[in-house]
């Protein structure tokens, strides 16, 4: 018999190494070119995907007492800065704006009376003095002749008498003037102290009826309406937020082993998970936070107590993103997002934080000046014009 051949068995273990070595070969290739590229650039980036969506919940609040009339925005509605958003009765806000207009135009005339009254009695008391000195003058030209007894004792005493009473009514005119000059000297009708309470009644009545209309302080989406027409709601009951999309922002909790080259102003890769890879935004760091999501916690770690097991710490990084990017791509509140931190550039400050003002504007903001020109109004209308 003839021996089995052994060359097929030895051709399978032939192509058997050259596979493996194929193979380690492209393991080391890529091991290279990985180490290669964390070398060289991807250690210079940060990700995580602990980052979700943040902004501004601006809570609408109803600063006066009433009873809802009409709402003109829903959830999910966008409104503009300074629309109306819900209308109170105004009924009893409009009574009293008219009682402190009433007022104040007849707090004006009794103001003008005032500056009346105290040229009356300017008036009164120049003639009372006149007559003092007449009275006066009289007293001393019986004064000799009646020593030298030309004249009777009775009509020197008429005439003392008659200066003693002319001398007191010169007195009772002049506090009668000082009385009517306390109340209107050094100010003018409109500076008079009563005027200017009267005033700010009326201002007050103003921005109370002002308030019946409540418009939206800033330009966003309508979110968590709760108000219902017919409701009455006290002062500062919560009717609604707005949430302005498009000033959005998102909070990455990095590892606390993540941050020691992370600054202010370094560029950030943003992904969503709504849209996936297909889209990108490009931001930068605004701010980092003051301490570990921990520390702020409802219970906070008591780590002296003993009872404490170390951990890695989270702390929550401010990404600042291009609001251009956001209004093409809108996100919301509380999406989940993905963070890639280029943190080459270590010039930026590590603690520092980009400003972020927030400025209201509604009808009410309006009011005070409508109450001026109203003010104008009614003291030019009240005024007389001889009386400054």
């Amino acid at each position: 018999m003839s021996e089995p051949s052994l060359a097929p068995s030895t051709d399978k273990q032939t192509q058997r190494r050259r596979g493996l070595m194929i193979l380690g070969a492209v393991v080391a290739a890529g091991a290279i070119l990985w180490g290669g590229w964390w070398l060289f650039y991807g250690r210079h980036f940060e990700s995580t995907d602990d980052a979700y969506v943040a902004g501004d919940v601006i809570v609408v609040t109803a600063r006066e007492a009433g009873t809802v009339l009409a709402l003109h925005a829903d959830n999910t509605e966008n409104v503009a800065r300074g629309q109306l958003l819900v209308e109170l009765d105004p009924a009893a806000d409009e009574v009293q704006f008219e009682a402190a207009k009433a007022d104040l135009a007849r707090t004006v005339r009794d103001v003008q009376a005032g500056f009346a009254k105290v040229a009356e009695l300017q008036a009164l008391y120049a003639n009372a003095s006149t007559k003092a000195v007449q009275a006066e003058a009289d007293l001393k030209r019986r004064e000799q002749p009646a020593k030298d007894g030309a004249i009777s004792a009775e009509d020197a005493a008429h005439a003392r008498d008659a200066a003693v009473v002319a001398r007191a009514q010169e007195q009772a005119a002049k506090n009668a003037l000082a009385e009517a000059e306390s109340v209107v000297s050094g100010t003018t009708t409109a500076t008079n102290p009563a005027v200017l309470v009267a005033i700010a009644k009326l201002k007050s009545a103003a921005l109370s009826l002002a308030h019946c209309r409540i418009a939206a302080p800033s330009a966003g989406a309508v979110a968590q309406r709760t108000v219902q027409i017919g409701q009455h709601v006290a002062a500062g009951t919560p009717l609604m937020a707005i949430i302005p999309l498009d000033a959005v922002w998102v909070d990455a909790n990095f590892k606390e082993i993540q941050l020691s080259d992370m600054r202010v102003g370094q560029p950030v890769t943003v992904t969503a998970d709504t849209y996936g890879s297909s889209v990108d935004y490009h931001g930068v760091v605004a701010g980092l936070g003051a301490g570990s999501g921990n520390t702020f916690a409802l219970l906070p770690p008591q780590n002296a107590s003993g009872n404490w097991i170390k951990i890695v710490q989270r702390v929550p990084v401010r990404i600042a993103l291009d609001p251009n990017e956001v209004r093409a791509h809108p996100l919301r509140l509380g999406l989940s997002v993905k963070i890639s931190v280029d943190h080459r550039n270590t010039g930026g400050s590590a603690l520092g934080s980009t400003v972020h003002p927030l400025n209201g504007a509604g009808i009410a903001d309006t009011a005070d000046k409508d109450a001026d020109k109203l003010v104008a109004q009614i003291l030019k209308e009240n005024t007389l014009r001889a009386v400054q």
